[in-house]
């Protein structure tokens, strides 16, 4: 466990201090320094135009599930969807003879890491093509244990327990309030997100609770002191995370704006209404009785082997060296090699390694291909990640697979089809999954027309239907062609080899 969460704070590519109980343990990195970053997404017109504008200040507390098998303390297994109270050792109910905590253990106190910032991209500018890069401070780290979970029956008013999740051993990080709007704490939580799936410390699955996200929203001025904040507790989705800031944000402006107080409360985001709504009010100082756990011993990390004490056996202790040493690839370093490796732009590089799995896709392909990267790269994006979105499919859910895909990119390549025919296959594929490009293109006839005189007839055709476009090119006005290629691929149903088209065009139009 110790390890994971080493990890984790590892894997913020950037820590700069991590902060144990025994002094000689002590670890540091390169500090990074931070600045409040500017939200690009614009806020609606009246808070836009109103004097010295009302801005939103966000940070974030997330719990992330620590990929374990087991409980933190207990050897109860850990399982999503498993029926109340099946999954409950004795020490996770806290029965009497197995030395019950009764309470929540953490290291809130005492994080294993501290000081921390976490670089994230999102994508900007007035077309979005832009990657802008953003830091967030990381407060701390720290180990502790989910709770049990409250079940509310409104109709018999009742309220049941299920003590499933009571003991599996979770990483809070707490993100200081260095974002100012919902586009920008989604960018970051997926960061982290990336981050420890790549890790393997957290699977990450929103959905079965494995990441969960509080959001702490205020707003002010800039230059003022921070307003009244509002936490929206248990958001699990990345996408509801960005609606119920930028909502949160808005709705405090209103309030303001309208003469009234924001006030200090913890509410829950709606899905169905997109608001958010009131739970408990937050006046007044909360006293979580945090005390310290006397049948653990301290957690001691060490720097490197050098650091260790005399007899100590570097195998049966957490060496953050020895952590940092096996660090696998970590999605900012695969955007810079995506980039640098096959010469792609930074925003494809971000598009691929945001998706699950589309990296592996597209170097798959890469493998069985002759076709330049940059031009894959337009077929992998645009055509099966518009269809995968179009149909809410995952990359592992496509009907296309990458060999598939680099087959039927080839027969473009080696001149087999033209672009747009390829386009037609493509969709043919996708509808009939196991049919390859080839069987596609030979059934339907779909190969380039490379006859040239059958391609001089159609041309001559296009040409004597057409005589303003013939004087326009031969007055000078070149992009005019285009115009008669694009009617002579119209006859051909997009079989025609473009190469020979303009070529006869050309001639006939000089």
């Amino acid at each position: 466990m110790a390890a994971s969460c080493v990890a984790a704070s590892e894997l913020l590519n950037n820590i700069k201090q991590i902060s144990v109980l025994c002094p000689k343990a002590s670890y540091a990195v390169r500090a990074v320094s931070t600045s409040s970053p500017q939200c690009h997404a614009q806020l609606p017109q009246r808070a836009r135009s109103a004097p010295q504008q009302l801005v939103g200040v966000v940070g974030l507390e997330i719990h992330a599930q620590i990929n374990s098998s087991t409980k933190l303390f207990s050897g109860a297994p850990v399982r999503f969807s498993a029926p109340p109270n099946s999954l409950v050792s004795f020490f996770d109910a806290s029965l009497p003879g197995t030395l019950p905590a009764g309470y929540q253990i953490t290291q809130q106190r005492l994080p294993i890491a501290v000081d921390g910032v976490l670089t994230y991209s999102l994508l900007g500018g007035k077309k979005r093509n832009q990657v802008m890069r953003k830091n967030v401070t990381i407060k701390q780290i720290q180990l502790e244990q989910d709770s049990g979970k409250s079940l509310h029956d409104d109709v018999r008013s009742q309220t049941l327990i299920d003590l499933n999740r009571a003991g599996v051993g979770l990483m809070e990080l707490v993100m200081e309030p260095d974002m100012s709007c919902g586009e920008e704490a989604a960018a970051a939580v997926r960061e982290l997100q990336l981050i420890l799936q790549a890790l393997g410390t957290c699977q990450g699955n929103m959905s079965e609770g494995q990441l969960r996200v509080d959001a702490n929203v205020s707003v002010h001025r800039p230059g003022e002191p921070l307003g009244v904040r509002t936490e929206v507790k248990n958001i699990n989705s990345i996408r509801y995370l960005a609606r119920a800031i930028d909502y949160e944000i808005q709705r405090q402006i209103d309030v303001l704006q309208r003469g009234g107080t924001v006030q200090n409360e913890t509410r829950a985001y709606d899905s169905k209404s997109g608001e958010t709504l009131p739970m408990r009010d937050k006046e007044g100082l909360q006293d979580y009785r945090f005390m310290p756990e006397p049948n653990l011993p301290p957690l001691i990390l060490y720097e490197d082997n050098a650091s260790l004490p005399t007899g100590i056996d570097a195998c049966q202790v957490v060496v953050v060296q020895k952590i940092k040493e096996g660090l696998p690839e970590l999605p900012s370093v695969k955007r810079d090699r995506l980039v640098q490796t096959y010469g792609i732009l930074p925003e494809h590089s971000f598009t691929l390694v945001n998706e699950d799995g589309l990296v592996d896709y597209f170097e798959a392909v890469l493998k069985t291909t002759k076709k330049e990267p940059r031009k894959v790269i337009g077929w992998v994006t645009n055509e099966l990640l518009g269809h995968l979105k179009q149909e809410d499919m995952s990359v592992c859910q496509s009907p296309i697979s990458p060999s598939a895909l680099a087959e039927l990119l080839e027969l473009q390549e080696t001149g087999h089809i033209s672009s747009s025919v390829a386009k037609q296959v493509f969709q043919k594929m996708w509808r009939s999954p196991g049919k390859t490009a080839l069987q596609i293109t030979q059934e339907q006839d779909l190969g380039l027309v490379s006859d040239t005189a059958q391609l001089h007839s159609i041309c001559q055709k296009v040409v004597d239907s057409h005589p303003d476009e013939v004087h326009a090119i031969r007055s000078g006005n070149k992009k005019v062609l285009n115009k008669l290629m694009g009617l002579v691929q119209k006859e051909t149903k997009g079989r025609a080899d473009p190469v020979l088209v303009r070529a006869i065009l050309q001639k006939k139009t000089s």
